[in-house]
């Protein structure tokens, strides 16, 4: 909005040139969303307490949580309208894949909200039935992967890390893997929502990454010297994923250790599903597994867990997901939060570091 309003006026005086520039809006769109959570975060917090919006803790989790129980929850609207406003203030609303990853945003975050909503009224840790919540997720992915499908400048072609030359082209297929990567981060930023702060911090860094992903892949100049692909109007989404960071961090602020405020599914499906969309956008679907390996590990320990009780009648881990064995192992909740940042940290870095490597 502001691009739109303040850009023109270049012409009558060179200071509004500024706005033209991706970077500039960036780091705008990152302190908005940054201060609308920081500002907003007390009143959401009185708020849902007052409508006893509270946490539901499952009864065979750690036992340890149920101090927890009552927690305010469905915060993640907190971090989707700080996202919103800030996005929808500086970011280009002329550009389609803006509203791509907006209207994922809003899909996933209603399915999410639903999903809250029926815990805390049936004051029950379940909510949507699973195949109903799988169904609705794959939905909302499909028509996603179907705008992206048929736009004219569409490259149905992945890029493979490390392997400049090895681009193999899916065709249609393409749609079942857009389906698949968007639902599938997704629910893996929701299985590591277990403990306060540990999808959000993975999140903001994910973010963070895929902000410098998105604005190389759409700068002509810098892709090629790079040997990546470039996106044109894909540099845009690093405006939207500063405002993810700067709003993730602002919750982080309430959701750190003792959580003041859960995100709940609200957050988690709709930032998973958004990047998820961001890396099949920028054309770095394989980076995602480098830069949101976190995500991958949790939801591996599930599988496996479920996998091996079902043949063998023996669990791998204490319990599943792997945050939760660590925690019955006797690792402090925050030991465990920061350890899992830092690896976070570490496989962002592994994931920059293939942009040199070709």
């Amino acid at each position: 909005m502001l691009y739109h309003l303040l850009y023109p006026l270049s012409e009558m005086h060179t200071f509004f040139n500024v706005f033209r520039y991706i970077t500039f809006r960036t780091i705008y769109a990152t302190i908005t969303a940054l201060a609308l959570s920081l500002i907003l975060g007390p009143w959401a917090i009185r708020k849902l307490a007052s409508l006893r919006v509270g946490q539901v803790i499952r009864d065979d989790g750690p036992g340890s949580h149920f101090k927890k129980e009552g927690t305010p929850t469905m915060g993640g609207s907190l971090i989707l309208f700080a996202l919103f406003i800030s996005t929808l203030l500086w970011a280009d609303l002329g550009n389609r894949n803006i509203w791509l990853i907006l209207y994922i945003l809003f899909a996933f975050g209603s399915i999410g909200f639903i999903d809250d909503y029926r815990k805390v009224t049936n004051k029950s840790s379940k909510g949507l039935k699973g195949k109903h919540k799988m169904a609705l997720q794959v939905l909302a992915a499909g028509i996603v992967a179907i705008v992206i499908f048929v736009q004219p400048d569409f490259n149905s072609s992945l890029s493979i890390p490390f392997f400049k030359t090895v681009t193999p082209d899916l065709g249609r297929f393409y749609i079942l893997l857009v389906i698949f990567i968007i639902v599938g981060t997704s629910n893996a930023v929701n299985l590591t929502d277990g403990l306060d702060g540990l999808a959000i911090g993975p999140t903001i860094i994910a973010s963070a990454t895929f902000l410098l992903f998105a604005y190389l892949t759409g700068h002509a100049k810098i892709a090629g010297y790079l040997q990546i692909p470039h996106v044109p109007l894909c540099g845009e989404l690093a405006v939207l994923c500063g405002a993810m960071v700067g709003a993730g961090t602002g919750f982080l602020w309430y959701n750190a250790y003792p959580a003041q405020l859960f995100m709940g599914d609200t957050g988690s499906l709709a930032l998973g599903g958004a990047l998820g969309a961001v890396a099949i956008i920028s054309k770095h679907e394989f980076l995602l597994v480098i830069v949101g390996g976190l995500f991958v590990l949790e939801t591996l320990s599930v599988i496996f867990q479920v996998a091996s009780y079902k043949l063998t009648r023996k669990r791998i881990f204490r319990m599943a997901p792997i945050h939760h064995h660590f925690e019955l192992k006797g690792w402090a909740e925050p030991k465990i939060i920061v350890r899992f940042w830092i690896i976070s940290v570490l496989l962002a870095l592994v994931a920059v570091s293939t942009l040199k490597l070709r």
